[in-house]
């Protein structure tokens, strides 16, 4: 029996790595050998986007001290791989045939997670670190760049990172939104030979307006919803700056994932040959997940908390999704999976199982601390209710 878990992360409780291991583990304990257990971490672009995608093509990670998202210094990961080594599929997707990728995942350098929850607010952060990286990775010699975006505390339009890379903004540098009202005129340059960069991005909000950076994002960065309209006009003002300053048209405003990311796509699109790329297709052909999918016999995915706004097509629901269509079984594990959620589920995907992990009246700090137990326990009590002649 060949069993694959893919997993996303548990949030504030284990990586996706973390979860298959304690999933196939669970499996072991319920089914015994012989079992053939495949190990395929998810990642949307966030946490865990580096070393997931390195780990895969079996490059290395170097690290580096760079520029946190408050300034503060930060030890980020730096993935390295040859793109020879990587499905073909994904090597389309990236225009790239041959070379040296490098990869570089804005959750480790400007990551929501890494600002204490006093100190969250758009107009203090920076990506000052993502544009120091982007530094050392021309200085190695990479031959393309692939940049995750999830996770991001910023909403900087990417300045930070053009300042590290050469630009003035300000008199007193360490460029931020609350400079903005600082900016006179943009100087410098960008010397370098920056190659293409790659942002694996899986939004298409546009950088201003109802659906932008400010209206859409920001709440969850630390704007208050009587901000968002002046951090809007902020946005719009410093990006026609950028614009102007780059002989770019206004109409990149409007570009579809401009949004993304407090709008670092935006920055490096004005600036570099940048291209958006689907996020979890890009994971899906890197990891080769339809051919797992189609060779297993069981399929074992999930994440911490599974609710309608897991139903759009990516992470978990789409491996279901997939699973279903190749006649592969496949089961859900959640940290928590609300029950209309689950019942879309069953509904869309007979036969689909689904399940919460998490004993009922646990306290939310025994649940985070004790996650991987729950769920290779879970994985354990199913499989052995399934599989077994005396479940």
């Amino acid at each position: 029996m060949k069993i694959l878990a893919a997993f996303d992360k548990f949030k504030d409780a284990m990586p996706a790595g973390s979860a298959c291991d304690a999933a196939l583990s669970g499996a072991l304990k319920a089914l015994g050998e012989p079992l053939t257990l495949c190990h395929a971490p998810l990642t949307d672009g966030g946490e865990g986007f580096c070393p997931i995608l390195t780990q895969a093509a079996s490059g290395y990670i170097e690290h580096h001290k760079v520029s946190g998202p408050l300034g503060e210094e930060v030890d980020s990961p730096l993935g390295w791989v040859n793109l020879e080594r990587i499905p073909e599929s994904a090597r389309k997707m990236l225009g790239q045939k041959n070379g040296k990728l490098a990869i570089i995942e804005m959750a480790s350098v400007a990551g929501l997670e890494q600002v204490p929850n006093a100190q969250r607010h758009p107009k203090h952060c920076t990506t000052r670190g993502v544009g120091e990286l982007i530094l050392i990775a021309v200085a190695e010699g990479a031959d393309a760049i692939l940049l995750g975006i999830g996770g991001s505390a910023t909403s900087d339009l990417g300045l930070g990172a053009l300042e590290a890379l050469g630009l003035h903004f300000c008199p007193s540098g360490q460029i931020t939104p609350a400079q903005w009202p600082a900016i006179e005129q943009i100087t410098g340059s960008i010397e370098l030979t920056v190659p293409p960069i790659y942002i694996a991005c899986d939004v298409d909000n546009p950088l201003l307006g109802t659906r932008g950076a400010a209206a859409v994002y920001g709440p969850q960065k630390g704007l208050k919803p009587n901000e968002i309209e002046a951090f809007d006009d902020a946005t719009a003002r410093v990006a026609k700056q950028l614009c102007e300053f780059f002989n770019q048209p206004e109409c990149t405003l409007r570009a579809s994932g401009s949004g993304a990311a407090g709008g670092i796509g935006f920055g490096l699109n004005v600036a570099f040959d940048s291209n958006y790329v689907p996020g979890f297709e890009l994971v899906t052909a890197w990891l080769d997940l339809s051919s797992k999918i189609k060779e297993a016999d069981l399929v074992l995915t999930g994440e911490g908390k599974f609710d309608n706004s897991s139903l759009a097509g990516k992470g978990p629901y789409a491996l279901l999704a997939a699973a279903y269509s190749s006649d592969t079984s496949a089961i859900l594990l959640a940290g928590l999976a609300e029950d209309e959620a689950a019942q879309t589920v069953r509904d869309r995907f007979p036969g689909t199982a689904v399940y919460s992990i998490t004993p009922e009246g646990t306290p939310l700090a025994e649940a985070l601390k004790l996650a991987p137990d729950f769920l290779k326990q879970k994985v354990t009590e199913v499989l052995q209710t399934l599989y077994t002649h005396d479940g």
